[in-house]
């Protein structure tokens, strides 16, 4: 290496090298999303009715509230029998504790991720997925590409949380 001016220079190949490894261990970036702030714009009102019928054993009421609801009952039944029947409405109505809270919903178009921080379970962020339908919003239980970047931005939470 040489010295200019009393420092040193380091070669254009050491930090070309440098600037590659740093790009492989950069994150992947978010995508666009925005924050929701508008409680007209929010799917909180849903999710809180959602997590009621849930918290109470009405797994009928709560897939009704879904883009592909005979799926989604499917799916709350399945995990009813693994937790049984007790269990189920305790891990649902934990939602409401005080200590749990929405902490974030984000928007792409018409698709919407609130995100719970868990308080009383060591602040675990949770995601709950929703889609407008006819002015209406509802659990998005269908894949799309908005959804896959909502799971995305989860994820970085987590990982950053």
């Amino acid at each position: 290496m040489s010295r200019i001016g009393g420092a040193a220079r380091f070669p254009v190949r050491t930090l070309a090298l440098a600037a590659a490894l740093a790009a492989c261990t950069t994150p992947a970036q978010e995508p666009g999303y925005r924050l929701v702030s508008d409680p007209s714009e929010s799917a909180r009102p849903v999710a809180l009715e959602i997590l009621k019928h849930l918290a109470a054993g009405e797994l009928e009421a709560a897939a009704a509230l879904s883009n592909a609801p005979q799926r989604r009952l499917e799916v709350l039944r399945d995990f009813r029998d693994s937790v049984g029947e007790a269990q189920f409405r305790k891990l649902f109505g934990r939602y409401f504790a005080p200590e749990n809270r929405v902490v974030m919903e984000a928007a792409i178009g018409t698709h919407r991720l609130l995100v719970w921080d868990l308080g009383e379970a060591g602040h675990q962020l949770a995601g709950q997925y929703f889609v407008e339908l006819d002015g209406r919003f509802v659990m998005d239980d269908v894949q799309s590409s908005e959804r896959a970047k909502l799971q995305r931005v989860l994820e970085s939470r987590r990982r950053n949380n």
